[in-house]
């Protein structure tokens, strides 16, 4: 009879939007840059991933009390999952299936949408910079079945490389890889390697780039915004003539500013006078989602929008049992395609993430941690003084990469 060990898998997916550059005077957004390419059978990963994105925002948002500012990168989640289900198997790999609503594609489609997401992002723009790298690093000794490693290594392009777990350096070379590939936005994702750690996984990315029409930081000024206790704060308002795009439903407002050469944008949605930003999260999924970016329509005007910056950090384990995923933090969960003859489950999937959002563009950073363990406008142009919900998207196939809210732009978070 076979002998199954209970041992730790941790797998961490990393994800660094840098968006900041040039100042106004400076160099011109450059012609060119081409669009993501989706194959036919392709459109529905990206409908998939989004519907993904919305559920896992409106899963963590439902723990988030006390009017805390929310900030996390579904696109960063979904990368360290999808490193992860290939080395599921059974019941395991359909429920990660079902979290990332992939249920009826096939494992190979999967992995292709992922190469494409990482071959195909980074070129879209002679402007923007965008680095994603991943990595698989393992406990020397420790047997990982080849297959699960070319799979990760060609359609993640990840590095693999085996460690010693056990020198005081290890948690040292992992996050010294982190640092470099986040551009030292996050110089450390790892404290410690407990003793019965056997892998980590990680995914990093880092984007650079500047609004399309940068707000002029001369005519930023100090004005109230609005709390859900119809209490006010302080805070600074960048204000310029820029254009956007834009759709009011009754409910919200949808603006829209793209960033350099309109490949990718921020989405903001703040609630009418009528409702309020929990009203509008309640009512949010992907068909909502769609409605809004499909209406929204070229515009101009005076725009007023509070700068702000924050982290949050979150332990997903909750939210992602509810989306479906609970098999996988059980003693049931199936890892056999790293290694059949150690049982593996996930322990705590762990997330981090950064944003910050001034004149020049966005910078925003993530970090997500699996441990597997033993088994048309009106005019004028409203400000957007109250708390409102937003998105950093790609804008030709829409696939959003990072999703949020602002409750009060000057708390700072974690």
């Amino acid at each position: 009879m076979k002998t199954f060990l209970r041992t730790p898998l941790i797998i961490i997916g990393l994800l660094v939007i840098g968006l900041a550059s040039c100042k106004k005077s400076g160099v011109n957004p450059k012609p060119g840059g081409k669009n993501l390419v989706i194959a036919a059978d392709e459109v529905p990963e990206i409908t998939a991933d989004n519907a993904f994105a919305i559920r896992l925002f409106k899963s963590v948002d439902s723990t988030n009390t006390g009017g805390a500012n929310l900030f996390i990168s579904p696109l960063s989640v979904s990368f360290a999952l999808g490193m992860t289900s290939n080395g599921a198997n059974s019941a395991t790999l359909t429920a990660f299936k079902k979290t990332l609503n992939f249920a009826g594609l096939s494992q190979s489609q999967i992995n292709d949408y992922y190469n494409n997401l990482i071959t195909n992002l980074p070129q879209l723009d002679p402007n923007t910079t965008l680095d994603i790298a991943n990595s698989i690093w393992y406990r020397q000794g420790f047997s990982v079945l080849p297959q699960f490693l070319h799979t990760d290594s060609t359609d993640f392009h990840a590095q693999a490389q085996g460690l010693d777990f056990t020198s005081a350096s290890a948690p040292n070379t992992i996050n010294n890889w982190v640092n470099t590939n986040t551009h030292g936005f996050i110089p450390a994702i790892i404290k410690n390697i407990p003793g019965d750690a056997v892998m980590y996984l990680v995914n990093a990315m880092y984007f650079k780039s500047s609004w399309q029409t940068k707000f002029d930081p001369g005519q930023t000024r100090p004005a109230p915004f609005y709390l859900a206790n119809s209490s006010t704060v302080q805070t600074d308002f960048m204000n310029g003539s820029v254009g956007f795009n834009f759709y009011n439903d009754g409910n919200a407002s949808v603006f829209e500013l793209p960033y350099s050469n309109n490949k990718f944008s921020m989405v903001i949605v703040e609630p009418g006078y009528n409702s309020s930003l929990a009203n509008v999260i309640a009512g949010l999924d992907s068909a909502k989602w769609q409605t809004w970016i499909t209406n929204l329509k070229p515009t101009s005007g005076n725009i007023s929008l509070p700068k702000f910056s924050f982290s949050y950090g979150a332990l997903l384990n909750g939210p992602l049992t509810n989306m479906g995923l609970g098999v996988a933090f059980s003693d049931n969960a199936d890892f056999s395609l790293i290694n059949p003859s150690i049982r593996m489950k996930i322990s705590q999937v762990v997330h981090k993430a950064f944003v910050e959002t001034d004149e020049s563009g966005t910078t925003a950073a993530a970090a997500t941690s699996v441990g597997v363990t033993a088994a048309t406008a009106p005019a004028p142009i409203p400000p957007i003084n109250h708390p409102f919900l937003f998105a950093i998207r790609e804008m030709n196939t829409g696939i959003i990469l990072f999703i949020g809210t602002v409750n009060n732009p000057t708390l700072s978070g974690d």
